[in-house]
């Protein structure tokens, strides 16, 4: 249960996360700057994974794969180019659709920029050593959840609905989510996704999480972009932004927070995937003291191995 008393200037602290999902989002809360916004409120945000299988080197492949191994990342330019038609989403392949049974683990996790960029709002070197600790003592520990993904008229697309419980729930090791539901925007809204001949199921962008305490998250997609590598090989990635509130009488204010997925998807077989999803975190100007020190670098980077079946 979330103690309203706990959660002061600074929200909060990371813990333990993807996740992710985010998965954002597809896939996203995470072990780094994000968890500050579950630990003090005892929510773990989530996503997903990272995997140790060899994809073979190409000349074709292009910049959304190579970040998974950059020591340092710049958070991507928004995308404009769909803001207003709003059936916008990342859409996966096609041989992502259904649901899977996800083993998710984390494999690396860094500062680049140093703890005190983990430190919450404030640029608490105390809370950032905290964080990464925490965060350090996830590593090789595996996480189970279940995973689904939608085929549209567009493409095949997250659940979001599904897979933000279901990272949530996994990665804080007990049921924190009381309810998730979608919200119109104008890149994304079902009105726009039934006029052209979408469906009532078909998932949007932002979901609006309300948690099992005085709390709630709004998350939505400011960038993303895919190439597709081969035949069964995959990248992606999507920048989130979640706004963390509680929603009782504590006058506290929200946190923002930024988070960059990228993922590298291998086919197997039908019955078998397996990936590497990269979580960055950035610092956001409405809450974040250090933001124009990190100069639009990630400081957090948190590596996951994971391997979907049925």
């Amino acid at each position: 249960k979330i103690q309203s008393s706990m959660v002061s200037d600074c929200l909060l602290r990371f813990i333990i996360c993807f996740w992710t999902c985010h998965v954002t989002t597809p896939f996203r809360p995470l072990v780094g700057r994000r968890q500050a916004v579950v630990k003090t409120a005892e929510v773990a945000f989530i996503s997903a994974s990272n995997s140790l299988f060899p994809f073979p080197a190409s000349a074709e492949t292009k910049s959304i794969s190579t970040r998974l191994d950059s020591d340092s990342l710049t958070i991507p330019s928004p995308s404009y180019s769909s803001e207003f038609n709003g059936i916008d989403n990342l859409y996966f392949p096609p041989w992502m659709a259904g649901e899977w049974s996800v083993v998710q683990t984390l494999v690396n996790t860094e500062a680049p920029l140093g703890v005190k960029f983990l430190g919450g709002p404030n640029g608490s070197e105390k809370i950032g050593i905290e964080s990464l600790n925490e965060a350090k003592k996830q590593i090789d520990k595996p996480v189970f959840l279940k995973l689904r993904f939608i085929p549209t008229k567009w493409g095949v697309a997250e659940d979001r609905i599904f897979n933000t419980r279901q990272r949530l729930d996994a990665f804080a090791g007990r049921s924190v989510v009381a309810n998730v539901q979608y919200a119109d925007v104008g890149g994304s809204n079902r009105p726009a996704v039934l006029a052209m001949g979408g469906t009532a199921e078909d998932p949007l962008q932002t979901t609006i999480t309300y948690f099992k305490g005085p709390a709630a998250q709004k998350t939505f997609v400011v960038s993303h972009g895919s190439e597709t590598l081969s035949d069964s090989n995959w990248a992606g990635y999507e920048v989130d932004r979640s706004i963390f509130a509680l929603t009782n009488e504590n006058t506290a204010p929200p946190l923002t927070t930024d988070s960059e997925l990228i993922w590298l998807l291998r086919r197997v077989n039908e019955n078998c995937i397996r990936a590497k999803l990269r979580i960055a975190g950035y610092l956001n100007a409405q809450s974040d003291t250090l933001y124009f020190d990190a100069k639009k670098r990630s400081v957090s980077l948190q590596d996951y191995s994971l391997e979907f079946t049925r």
